[in-house]
């Protein structure tokens, strides 16, 4: 066999490995969003320990990050990925999602086990905003607190009426409210090219009001489900 045969060789199977590479990120992108949902769901269906409906009816965006890993803590890897959809700026419904990856910071001291997963719920306008960024850093960029606990838990006070972001954190079925000084999100634009098959921004996702990918029906059910219109 000759060079060119080998070579033609050498690339086909790049290639093939590229492809099947792609299609099980693209598969794994699709059990996060559905992770999402499941993790969501699970939380706003527990009877008395979850977040104040209050709450959850006056955000302007929701952040959901299923499975972080404790353990990349340790070495300063990246600790997770997850996906944010906002209020449809129609006055109907939320948004598609767009993806963030969550790094750093200190994740207080209610965290336990080896996987958790992240809610966090932007309150106002100024924190959607900075959240629609390609990069911020909570407790730094964005006031931020941990949010109460339970459907109907009392949410007048000053931290809850001027936070920016409230944030949540569920172990091994232990839900409570966490605080995230110091973490940075930053938007996560490989996973929005493979979930909407074009590169985007998430302020191109979110104020652009594009239609969800069909990956993400399970999450926007369950926020349109859970969640009325905000107050």
């Amino acid at each position: 066999m000759n060079k060119g045969h080998l070579l033609k060789g050498l690339l086909a199977a790049l290639l093939a490995a590229a492809s099947v590479h792609a299609q099980r990120a693209k598969n794994e992108d699709a059990e996060r969003l559905d992770r999402a949902a499941v993790v969501f769901q699970e939380i706003m269906d527990s009877p008395d320990k979850g977040i104040p409906q209050e709450l959850l009816n006056k955000s302007h965006c929701v952040v959901i990050v299923p499975g972080l890993k404790k353990g990349a803590f340790i070495f300063g890897a990246k600790y997770g990925r997850g996906f944010f959809s906002c209020r449809s700026q129609k006055g109907v419904g939320w948004t598609g999602p767009a993806a963030v990856r969550i790094e750093g910071g200190s994740f207080g001291l209610q965290i336990g086990g080896s996987e958790i997963d992240l809610i966090m719920l932007v309150m106002n306008e100024r924190g959607a905003k900075r959240l629609l960024s390609s990069k911020f850093t909570l407790g730094g960029d964005a006031s931020a607190a941990a949010g109460p606990v339970g459907r109907t838990a009392a949410a007048q006070t000053d931290a809850y009426l001027t936070a920016e972001i409230l944030s949540w954190s569920r172990s091994r079925g232990l839900f409570a409210g966490v605080s995230l000084q110091g973490a940075t999100l930053r938007q996560d634009l490989d996973v929005n090219r493979r979930v909407y098959g074009k590169s985007l921004e998430n302020r191109e996702i979110i104020e652009g009001d594009l239609a969800p990918p069909e990956s993400a029906r399970r999450l926007i059910e369950a926020l349109n489900k859970h969640s009325s219109r905000k107050s």
